[in-house]
C-alpha cells in the first residue's frame, strides 16, 4: 500500500451541505453476519473505506460471493462451501476480523481466528469474545497468534458479560441468532452500530428482543433467509462534522445525521458553547459561534468524559479535545476506556495547544489560541481525523502523514470537504 500525505491549507472557511457515510461499525458485524445464511444479501450505504474493503476481502476468500453493483452497494452469498480460517496477514489489518468467530462456529462447527490488527489505542482485551462463546458450546485454544475455535452445536445460555463490549455483544448475538434454544445476555452493548446489526439479523428472520437495552433475549432459529439492508448514518461521523463546523466558525447542513444518536454528543458539545440546530433528520451548525467553557455550578472546570451507549462515545474524545483547544476556558477530558487514545495530544501541543497530559486517561486543556500549522501523524482513525479538524483552524499550511489511518474510517474524506471550500491536497509520501 503506497504511503500518502495530506497538505491542508488551514484558517478557511466552509459552508454547504455534506452527508455521513454509513456507520462503519455497523457494517464491519453486518458483513460477517452475511456468513450466517447461504441466501443473496444485498448491502445498501455500505461506506467505501478501507476497513470495510478489508473485510469484504476477508470474507471473499472464506468462499462469500462479493458482487459490487454500483456506488455502496454490495450483494453477497455465502452459497456454498466456508472456510473456518480466515486469511491471517488480512485479519492483522482490522480489528473487525474477531467478529468472523461467531458466524464461523456456527457456519463450520470451527473458527481459527488470527490475533486481530486495529488502532492502537491502548489494552483491547478479548475475554469477552471467548467467555461468550464458551457459554454457548465453544472450545477455545489460545495460542500466541491465534484463537482455535470448535463446537459441534452451540446452545443458548444465560450469560452475563465481564464488561459491556461492542464487539463481543455482536459476537455473541450472531452466535446465538442459530444456536438451539435460547439466549440472554445481560450487560450488553446497546451502541447504535449493535442495534443495527439485531434489525439486520431479524430482517434476514432472527428472533432478538430487547434491541437498544442491555438485556438481550435471543430465540434460535433453524435457518435465515436473504434480504435487503441500509447501513444508517455514522453518529461518529456526524459528530466529526460538528466539531469541524465549530472549530473552523463555519455553518454546515449535516443530512441524514439521526438526531436521535445525538443526546449526549450534543450535550457535552453545549459545555464548549457549540450550538446544533435539529432540523428534521437534518441537523444545522451555525457560523461565527463564540465557543466558550460553560462552567459547572461553582465555576468548577467541566469533565467532558466517555462511557457505554448512551453516554458520550469514546470514539468522539479526539474531536472534543480539539473543539476543547478552540474554547475560552479549561475543561478536562476523561477517557476511561483506552489507556493510549489521549497520546496524540503531543501533536496538538507541537500545534500551539495548551494541554497538560495528567495521566494516560485524563487531560487539562486551556483553550481559546489558535493552533498553527505543523508536520505531524496519524496515529489512528479518529486521532486521524481530530489532526486533520486541528490542521483546518491552524494558521498556514500543515502535512499529515500516516493517512491510510484516516481513510479506514472516513470515505474520500478530502474530496468531501474540498466541496465545502476546504483546500486539502493528497500527494505521495516518499
Amino acid at each position: 500500500m503506497p504511503m500518502e500525505r495530506f497538505i491542508v491549507e488551514g484558517g478557511r472557511r466552509l459552508e454547504g451541505t455534506i452527508r455521513a457515510g454509513g456507520n462503519k461499525n455497523a457494517a464491519l458485524p453486518i458483513l460477517a453476519a452475511c456468513l450466517l445464511t447461504d441466501e443473496p444479501v444485498t448491502l445498501y450505504n455500505l461506506p467505501d473505506i478501507q476497513d470495510v474493503r478489508v473485510m469484504l476481502e476477508i470474507i471473499e476468500k472464506v468462499g462469500v460471493c462479493v458482487e459490487r453493483r454500483e456506488k455502496n452497494v454490495v450483494c453477497l452469498q455465502a452459497k456454498g462451501e466456508v472456510s473456518p480460517t480466515p486469511d491471517a496477514q488480512l485479519s492483522k489489518r482490522i480489528r473487525a476480523s474477531i467478529l468472523l468467530a461467531g458466524p464461523l462456529l456456527t457456519r463450520c462447527g470451527s473458527a481459527n481466528i488470527t490475533k486481530p490488527g486495529g488502532d492502537i489505542i491502548g489494552r483491547r482485551r478479548v475475554d469477552t469474545h471467548l467467555l461468550a462463546l464458551e457459554t454457548l458450546g465453544a472450545q477455545i485454544e489460545v495460542s500466541a497468534y491465534e484463537y482455535r475455535m470448535s463446537a459441534r452445536a452451540l446452545k443458548g445460555k444465560k450469560m452475563f458479560l465481564d464488561e459491556a463490549s461492542v464487539t463481543a455483544t455482536e459476537n455473541a448475538i450472531m452466535a446465538a441468532a442459530l444456536a438451539e434454544g435460547d439466549t440472554l445476555i445481560y450487560n450488553a452493548a446497546a451502541e447504535p452500530h449493535v442495534q443495527d446489526l439485531c434489525r439486520f439479523l431479524n430482517s434476514l428472520g432472527a428472533r432478538i428482543e430487547g434491541i437498544a437495552t442491555n438485556s438481550l433475549f435471543i430465540r434460535g432459529v433453524e435457518s435465515l433467509r436473504g434480504g435487503e439492508f441500509t447501513i444508517p448514518s455514522d453518529h461518529i461521523e456526524v459528530g466529526s462534522y460538528i466539531g469541524l463546523a465549530a472549530v473552523t466558525r463555519s455553518e454546515l447542513l449535516i443530512e441524514d445525521a439521526v438526531p436521535e444518536h445525538l443526546y449526549a454528543i450534543r450535550l457535552m458539545l453545549e459545555k464548549l458553547g457549540v450550538e446544533v440546530r435539529i432540523e428534521g433528520k437534518n441537523v444545522r451548525v451555525p457560523k461565527d459561534q463564540e465557543l466558550r467553557v460553560r462552567y459547572d455550578i461553582g465555576a468548577a472546570v467541566p469533565k467532558i468524559d466517555d462511557g457505554p451507549w448512551p453516554l458520550f462515545p469514546a470514539d468522539l474524545l479526539s474531536i472534543m479535545v480539539v473543539v476543547g483547544t478552540q474554547a475560552e476556558g479549561t475543561v478536562m477530558i476523561f477517557e476511561k476506556m483506552f489507556e493510549s487514545r489521549l497520546f496524540f495530544t503531543d501533536k496538538l501541543i507541537s500545534m500551539g495547544a495548551r494541554i497538560v497530559l495528567c495521566d494516560p486517561h485524563r487531560a487539562i486543556i486551556v483553550g481559546g489560541n489558535r493552533l498553527t500549522a505543523a508536520e505531524i501523524s496519524s496515529p489512528d482513525i479518529r486521532a486521524g481525523m481530530a489532526l486533520l479538524l486541528a490542521a483546518l483552524c491552524a494558521k498556514g499550511e500543515s502535512v499529515i502523514h500516516n493517512i491510510h489511518q484516516i481513510d479506514r474510517g472516513y470515505e474520500r474524506i478530502e474530496e468531501r470537504l474540498n466541496r465545502l471550500g476546504a483546500r486539502i491536497g493528497r500527494e505521495r509520501d516518499e
